[in-house]
């Protein structure tokens, strides 16, 4: 059949792919058969999958009552669910479903989603023909988030080679819930909500943002295909245009790429020890918000050297109203002093800061959210 004028098919075929069983069966008189009359395999790759098993691994009967139907599911739940679950499962294996395990796909497909949908709403009025900015006038932050996604895609990239779609799928979500959620955008917030709406900040963060949303597009695109093509029309405004229609993004690389990913893989570490700092506070009832809490990072080192290169900048990628880094005499004097803030809260900003009411002009506003409002805007650096 692939030996035929028609463009559609081409021989050898790219893949076959069956069921386990076909091992003894299709696959091998297939191999056998070409090996006879052309001195090779009919196919470039094969790929072989297990059977779908209820929850408990056993065979789906009607007569047990254990069979999940693919149409009820996308009637339900939506094709999307059952897309996602294919992909999330080892397929190596037999393939596990019920309704436990849909629940779990339903709530890693949100995820997904909602770091989306706050890509696609920050990145509303940004028109790259205006608003591009080159990489070296980008905010640090925002240079190594993208220098962080280019490594990403590189990891994407070879377990697409190989066809292993249930780490694709496993690393899609930690990436959307702690490398965005929980850190770049969690930061990233304060900038787009507070700063002057064309500002270098938050230019700068919508160009990395809009970088980020044309990558993740992509990634996603082959396993969440309606998610990815309805997004990709919204992101792009152009409906005659398809997210299938293109490749990889092109990520920019920023000439100092590997000692950002470096240094903030340390500034990263100490983030997270001064969380756990701040939730003790929290459980002790003393602050609620983390920016009801000032810091100071007593560190050595290369962490002092990473953390004293941000600057005043360092309170905002902690999330706390102050930070202050001192350097300590050695590895063992490092610690992490978290105290309630002793200021007035910003209405605006949510900082707690000496200058609240300061202006009597802008009462329950601080001096950074009057200077963003109606002056030059506060600088930015590296947050």
């Amino acid at each position: 059949m692939l030996r035929n004028d028609d463009a559609r098919f081409k021989w050898p075929a790219d893949l076959y792919l069956e069921g386990s069983d076909q091992h003894r069966g299709w696959f091998h008189s297939s191999l056998l058969t070409g090996c006879a009359m052309d001195g090779r395999a009919p196919y470039g790759a094969l790929l072989t999958h297990g059977f779908v098993v209820d929850g408990e691994g056993r065979k789906m009967s009607k007569s047990r009552g254990n069979v999940v139907a693919p149409q009820e599911v996308a009637d339900t739940l939506g094709a999307e669910i059952l897309r996602l679950w294919v992909g999330a499962t080892d397929y190596s294996g037999e393939l596990s479903i019920s309704n436990e395990i849909l629940k779990r796909v339903v709530e890693a497909y949100r995820r997904i989603r909602n770091t989306l949908r706050f890509l696609l709403a920050n990145v509303s009025d940004f028109d790259p023909a205006q608003h591009t900015l080159p990489v070296d006038e980008w905010l640090e932050i925002d240079r190594y988030a993208v220098a962080n996604a280019a490594a990403f895609q590189r990891v994407l990239t070879a377990h697409y080679e190989r066809y292993e779609f249930h780490h694709i799928v496993q690393k899609l979500q930690t990436y959307c819930s702690e490398e965005l959620g929980a850190f770049y955008l969690d930061v990233l917030k304060d900038r787009l909500y507070t700063t002057g709406k064309d500002s270098r900040p938050r230019r700068s963060a919508q160009n990395a943002l809009h970088h980020l949303t044309h990558a993740l597009l992509r990634w996603m695109a082959p396993i969440l295909s309606f998610t990815a093509e309805e997004a990709w029309k919204v992101f792009t405004g152009k409906q005659d245009d398809s997210v299938f229609f293109h490749t990889w993004h092109e990520l920019p690389r920023p000439a100092d790429e590997e000692a950002l990913l470096a240094r903030w893989a340390l500034v990263r570490e100490v983030r997270a020890e001064v969380q756990k700092q701040l939730e003790v506070l929290r459980s002790e009832g003393k602050i609620g918000s983390s920016l009801q809490a000032y810091i100071e990072i007593h560190a050595a080192g290369a962490r002092y050297d990473a953390l004293a290169a941000l600057e005043d900048d360092l309170r905002f990628v902690m999330i706390t109203s102050g930070a202050k880094v001192v350097r300590a005499e050695n590895e063992a004097a490092q610690k992490i002093v978290a105290m309630p803030a002793e200021y007035a809260k910003c209405e605006r900003c949510w900082h707690h800061r000496a200058d609240v009411d300061a202006d009597p002009a802008h009462p329950g506003i601080c001096g950074r959210c009057v200077s963003n409002l109606q002056g030059p805007g506060e600088p930015r650096s590296h947050a």
